[in-house]
């Protein structure tokens, strides 16, 4: 296990190392990422500033703010997509390379995105992070966090990214079949974002979607750990959402491999 991680460790290096390259793109990424949660931010404060009682399923306007910035923090984190870098192989043939090469295909693309995953939570998401929790102590009367919540946080959000990587690498088996992903890609995005609890919290949805949605992996990929940094799941809660968290990332890795296995045994390879 060691030597094969030393094997994939360089990917997630290159990577953060990459992204950190130029220093005009990283300042440029940082301003423009602070705009971003502010958008949703003023548009829940409306509707909340004509909600009766204050509270909208089941969050308050107080939680609301933290879920805004929190669901902010998890996308920038989780989503890294690995679909783009299959769909780009397949289009110019190098992943003819990958099939001779001794590396698995998919742990380099995990890799990859691990490191492109620890670049994000590094800027910008540690520094909202930290203004989230400033901003929760003295202007909402909040408190700060308990570290249990932020553990079990931390730990949701790493399985979170596991669920979404995973999931995205049998999304991208599809580039196999079509040559033309953008707009699938676009549709994928609009979707999961509406799905995971990006958009909209779940507990706004009826009753009966609530329950749909949790018999799928979407919601695990935003919305739990959102909640559970939120601490609306009890100690048996969270040790619920968690075990369906790891079940995911073991559904989604055997419908990784399958899906990898069947499509290599037909793969044409023509150029590249």
């Amino acid at each position: 296990m060691r030597r094969k991680w030393k094997v994939y460790l360089p990917f997630a290096e290159n990577m953060f190392k990459s992204n950190l390259a130029y220093k005009g793109s990283f300042y440029l990424f940082m301003v423009c990422s602070v705009f971003t949660p502010f958008i949703s931010y003023y548009l829940w404060m409306a509707i909340y500033g004509s909600a009766p009682g204050g509270v909208l399923g089941g969050l308050t306007r107080n939680e609301m703010i933290v879920y805004i910035f929190m669901t902010y923090i998890t996308s920038e984190v989780v989503t890294i997509g690995v679909a783009g870098d299959i769909t780009d192989d397949v289009y110019e043939g190098a992943v003819s390379m990958t099939l001779i090469k001794p590396i698995d295909y998919r742990m380099s693309l995990i890799s990859r995105a691990i490191g492109t995953m620890l670049y994000r939570f590094v800027a910008p998401a540690v520094f909202v992070w930290i203004g989230l929790e400033i901003y929760k102590s003295a202007a909402l009367g909040m408190g700060v966090t308990s570290p249990v919540n932020i553990v079990c946080y931390l730990v949701s959000l790493c399985m979170s990214f596991f669920i979404y990587t995973l999931f995205d690498f049998c999304f991208g088996m599809m580039a196999f079949a079509t040559t033309y992903m953008f707009g699938m890609k676009m549709a994928k995005t609009a979707i999961l974002s509406f799905l995971s609890g990006q958009l909209i919290p779940i507990s706004f949805f009826p009753e009966v979607l609530q329950q749909v949605f949790a018999f799928l992996p979407f919601s695990s990929m935003i919305y739990t750990p959102v909640m559970i940094y939120l601490g609306k799941y009890s100690g048996s809660g969270v040790a619920l959402e968690l075990g369906r968290q790891l079940l995911w990332i073991v559904l989604l890795y055997a419908a990784g491999s399958l899906l990898w296995k069947q499509i290599t045994k037909r793969l044409v390879v023509l150029g590249g």
